[in-house]
């Protein structure tokens, strides 16, 4: 029987019952693929974060129910959150070997926790009728990188949008969709859907902001950002376009601790 410890920790929130849950477990090394998937199914969360400490990083893997990922920003937040509160307290930084490459999740003097990410920017594509077909409106502008990117008018068209997980799974050449608009009392808003991944809608994606950052930046000609996602339970980001990297911060607070036996 092995003992994993495991942490629950709601990213993107200042109190539990918000902003995205996932799971953190720590690893002393990696276990067999399969073992990791069947965790993450278990779970039940969007994300699973496995982390093993190394010479002076921590390897990063994430995991929905379903499959690996290659980048996830809210269980990025929550490893780092483990990290700082339980594993090496005296650290202001912590450094993740990722498939995505090397990141770094630093403490703010503001009490947030800043993630240094890649800038994913997007391309104008053609509308596809499956994207509204899908969505159940029709965007004003379509672009795509990992993810496609739909743009609407405003703030309530977004949180209307109720789509056909169905039609979405069938929408070409994206993990997942993510929808945004200009919000009311933040620079822009948005939504994720990932069917494909397994997570119909993720309540507060940092991933999908690799995306939505370098666009809302360029429009609206400012490189500091405050954004909200989400419909029933979203989160706050504090964003910064750098060019070929954003800085994406937030709030988490652990919200479960415990172990796994398998």
């Amino acid at each position: 029987m092995m003992s994993i410890p495991l942490y629950q920790v709601d990213a993107f929130a200042e109190q539990p019952f918000a902003g995205n849950p996932a799971a953190v477990c720590v690893l002393t090394e990696w276990l067999d693929d399969q073992v990791l998937q069947n965790i993450a199914a278990e779970n039940n969360l969007s994300e699973t974060a496995y982390i093993v400490p190394a010479v002076s990083d921590y390897e990063l893997r994430w995991f929905t129910p379903d499959t690996e990922v290659d980048l996830c920003g809210h269980a990025t937040l929550a490893s780092a959150l483990v990290i700082f509160e339980y594993l090496a307290t005296d650290l202001q930084s912590v450094r993740f070997v990722t498939a995505s490459g090397v990141l770094t999740v630093s403490k703010t003097e503001d009490g947030l926790l800043a993630m240094d990410f890649p800038s994913r920017e997007a391309d104008s594509i053609e509308l596809l009728p499956v994207v509204e077909q899908a969505l159940g409106a029709r965007p004003d502008e379509v672009l795509l990188a990992r993810d496609l990117l739909a743009v609407f008018e405003h703030e309530q068209q977004i949180m209307a949008l109720r789509p056909d997980f169905e039609l979405v799974r069938q929408i070409p050449d994206a993990l997942g969709v993510i929808v945004t608009a200009p919000g009311l009392t933040t620079d822009f808003v948005s939504r994720f859907f990932a069917p494909l991944a397994g997570v119909p809608e993720d309540p507060v994606t940092g991933s999908a902001h690799c995306t939505l950052i370098p666009y809302w930046a360029k429009r609206l000609g400012k490189a500091s950002l405050h954004a909200w996602q989400g419909l029933e339970r979203g989160g706050e980001l504090f964003c910064e376009y750098r060019g070929p990297r954003v800085l994406i911060s937030g709030h988490a607070v652990v919200y479960l601790t415990g172990y796994i036996s398998i």
